[in-house]
């Protein structure tokens, strides 16, 4: 049986292992390492609107504050998938290691598994505002699957 509790607290461990890593990814690699005109530029060279690499930029640094800070986490998830998902594409001729020339892609794939993942968990302890489950229709999950009665 699942430990609530536990899972809470893995939950918020997720959302800011992925929440500092969209800020990292963007913030440093896009920004101060390659400047926003040279990721337009690789955004380019990949046969993408130079301007795609503006909108990923701001994703992925917006989504990262939201996924510290515990808003709306889910929703921010999976806004984020495609991104993560395009990154997976962007790095598919690179081969499988992400240490190859240009970075592999089991990376970017692992990054939109754990994506997925926290759109299923949530947000976790210490959210700031939470968001529906997707997989209950908005409805409170029932009392039988939120608290198990007796011994686990």
């Amino acid at each position: 049986m699942t430990d609530l509790r536990a899972a809470d607290l893995a939950a918020f461990v997720l959302r800011l292992a992925l929440g500092v890593m969209f800020i990292a990814h963007s913030l440093v690699l896009k920004l101060v390492v390659f400047t926003l005109p040279g990721t337009a530029q690789f955004f380019q060279s990949l046969g993408l609107p130079g301007w795609s690499a503006y909108l990923v930029f701001g994703l992925e640094a917006v989504g990262g504050v939201l996924l510290v800070l515990g808003i709306q986490v889910r929703w921010v998830s999976l806004a984020l998938l495609p991104v993560l998902a395009g990154a997976v594409w962007a790095h598919a001729g690179n081969g499988w290691m992400f240490a190859s020339a240009n970075g592999g892609w089991e990376y970017p794939l692992y990054l939109t598994l754990l994506a997925g993942v926290q759109v299923l968990l949530g947000e976790g302890a210490f959210a700031l505002s939470r968001s529906r489950p997707l997989l209950t229709g908005g409805r409170a999950a029932p009392a039988a699957l939120v608290r198990p009665r007796g011994n686990p």
